[in-house]
């Protein structure tokens, strides 16, 4: 079909690069860096399965249709359980979401005209590029360093640029790994106050801390209430349940809730109580724990086995999340030496992807929840074969 007769936001637009590597990492003996997945073995299965049980036995009206907004006793929880990261909410402002990647889909439905502003950082989150390229946004970026996104160019590019959004990943961004520092945090938060701008706080990945400490959201420091909140179940619990939350401003949430009616009517039902039930048991903290004690240990082990790559080679350092980010030396493209490293059975995200403006040809991300400890040391084998390899 010609491209032309599609609408104008899909046209010419390509899927999702990490989708279409992960059909290359299909074949079993490929060892895949490449997606961002929680390792199979940390679902809750078995918990998951008696829940769902005892709930579809003692009350069939979670087959039936729910309120947008989401399930009541769930919104409560998340209301009080974000206070743990600083954010003060009442459940009235809390929407369950099919995912924290659908509050991004429904904040650019609500805020965005075709061609208005929206700051992200580069490198950023694909799928959010992917998101509001489909609102036919255009975009402004902002740079970080080992603290996180660069606060005075934020604001510097905030005054020039007027955006409707702003996007950031604070802790443990997605794809670098890195976090933005508490001092940083409490800047941002006051900064907003100065600008008419809303800043989507994306934290999918901040309860998977491997230090034990938790780092207040920048929606801690919101004296302004400008700031949209979203968290996810799917890193700590399963992302097939596809359960998400959004905190926002009132009128914020409203359009976004009138968004969503219009695109799943409500989150699964029977994925929020199951949720729900797997929080009020008392389940989550320690199955977070037990989770980040895992990953903790894979992350040492990529770690060690990035030590032997050759020099000239950059790696982030995170405390937590799922993501490794590594600068190869500028005459190696990573898209060229990842059909290398297929070849070797290994696979990785090439980073240019991750930057809305271009770039980054040099760059890589790489998962380490994923793999088993036994499969990162056999694939960095390959990795460190595919590179001699490489012209």
């Amino acid at each position: 079909m010609n491209e032309q007769r599609f609408a104008r936001r899909l046209r010419n637009m390509q899927g999702n690069v990490i989708r279409e590597i992960l059909k290359l990492t299909q074949q079993p003996d490929i060892i895949s860096f490449a997606g961002g997945l929680p390792a199979p073995d940390s679902f809750p299965a078995e918990e998951l399965a008696e829940i769902a049980r005892e709930v579809l036995q003692n009350d069939r009206s979670i087959l039936q249709y729910g309120t947008t907004e989401g399930y009541g006793p769930l919104r409560e929880f998340v209301a009080d359980w974000v206070k743990g990261v600083g954010v003060s909410a009442k459940a009235e402002d809390v929407m369950i979401t099919s995912g924290s990647q659908q509050g991004i889909d429904l904040i650019a439905k609500a805020m965005l005209d075709p061609g208005e502003k929206v700051v992200v950082e580069s490198p950023t989150y694909l799928a959010a590029i992917q998101i509001l390229r489909t609102y036919e946004t255009s975009f402004a970026v902002v740079h970080n360093d080992h603290a996180g996104v660069l606060v005075d160019e934020l604001e510097s590019v905030i005054a020039k640029e007027k955006p409707k959004l702003a996007y950031l990943v604070p802790t443990f961004q997605n794809p670098t790994g890195i976090t933005l520092s508490v001092a940083r945090r409490k800047i941002i938060g006051e900064m907003l106050g100065r600008h008419e701008v809303i800043l989507i706080e994306d934290d999918p990945y901040g309860r998977l801390n491997f230090t034990g400490e938790l780092l207040p959201a920048i929606k801690s420091f919101d004296e302004s209430h400008q700031i949209a909140y979203f968290g996810s179940f799917s890193k700590i619990i399963s992302p097939g349940l596809r359960v998400g939350f959004a905190i926002a401003p009132a009128p914020l949430l409203r359009k976004m809730v009138i968004g969503k009616q219009g695109t799943d009517i409500h989150t699964c039902n029977l994925s929020q109580v199951m949720v729900y039930e797997f929080c009020r048991r008392g389940l989550l903290e320690p199955h977070i724990a037990h989770v980040a004690r895992g990953y903790s240990r894979k992350l040492k082990v990529m770690q060690e086995c990035l030590a032997l790559l050759p020099e000239g080679i950059k790696w982030t350092v995170p405390e937590g999340g799922l993501f490794i980010w590594g600068e190869l030396p500028p005459h190696i493209d990573a898209g060229k030496l990842l059909e290398i490293a297929v070849r070797e059975k290994v696979a990785f995200i090439p980073g240019e992807s991750f930057f809305v403006l271009g770039g980054g040809k040099n760059t890589l991300r790489l998962n380490f929840s994923n793999a088993t400890e036994e499969n990162i040391r056999l694939g960095f084998s390959r990795l460190a074969k595919a590179l001699a390899e490489y012209k």
